[in-house]
């Protein structure tokens, strides 16, 4: 039984899933995987059930009807880390721009560096992107420092999607008042850790963008984080602990 879990949301990988779910498998410490897939039709889950074969106890997947969001995908990984004993709960996209080699960093991280978070950040010191035009760059960090002014959380890359929990983290937040399902979804869930006391570290990514398949990048995930900012602070102003459960 493995002490970690790799959370990656698919929705038509098929150019990706079998390398990337290798790669995972290659590292030193031995990860499980958990992939949520909303109905791709490309045949994502038809791919991961027959790699199950192989990696009978090691490889998991959650099959969805339809694509219902990056937010609600997680929450379902989630709530299946916690249902299943794991220790460390990972977020991780399937395209290899989050590169599964800082996996084993982050971890180590959560559980000797006093990290209850570990954020793989572009935005810190040695961080950095790969092949991104300056308009996509700009509204990324953009966005960072929009997330820094209004919430003061003190997180440099605040859209990252490449994270490590621990698991008294996801216990404490009460999953169900997560509403956000793109870019805010990211920001939430490190407000949500952050005004319940828990410590946020950020170490050192190279994001690459996907050189196979389509992003799922639109201008309604981008609204989404703009608006939503001001709704996290509106909900912690009328109460800190309004993440906690119970």
């Amino acid at each position: 039984m493995s002490d970690s879990l790799v959370i990656i949301p698919t929705y038509n990988e098929i150019e990706n899933i079998h390398e990337i779910i290798a790669a995972v498998f290659a590292l030193d410490h031995p990860f499980h995987i958990l992939i949520v897939d909303d109905g791709s039709p490309d045949g994502t889950a038809i791919a991961v059930k027959k790699l199950q074969q192989t990696h009978t106890d090691a490889l998991h997947i959650l099959e969805r009807t339809e694509k219902s969001g990056l937010g609600t995908a997680y929450i379902a990984g989630f709530r299946y880390a916690l249902a299943h004993g794991y220790e460390y709960v990972f977020e991780m996209d399937a395209d290899f721009s989050h590169n599964p080699k800082y996996l084993e960093g982050m971890r180590k991280e959560c559980h000797e560096g006093g990290a209850d978070v570990c954020i793989g950040s572009r935005y810190v010191a040695g961080g950095g992107v790969a092949n991104w035009g300056l308009d996509r760059l700009l509204l990324s960090k953009g966005a960072s420092y929009y997330v820094q002014a209004v919430s003061w959380m003190p997180v440099k890359d605040a859209t990252g999607g490449f994270k490590c929990y621990r698991r008294r983290v996801l216990e404490a937040i009460d999953l169900d008042k997560i509403r956000f399902v793109g870019y805010a979804f990211q920001i939430e869930m490190k407000y949500a850790a952050w005004t319940l006391g828990f410590k946020l570290k950020e170490i050192p990514i190279t994001f690459e963008d996907r050189i196979r398949g389509t992003s799922k990048m639109n201008l309604s995930i981008v609204g989404e984080a703009i608006t939503g900012v001001l709704q996290l602070k509106y909900n912690t102003i009328r109460s800190k602990r309004y993440y906690a459960k119970g």
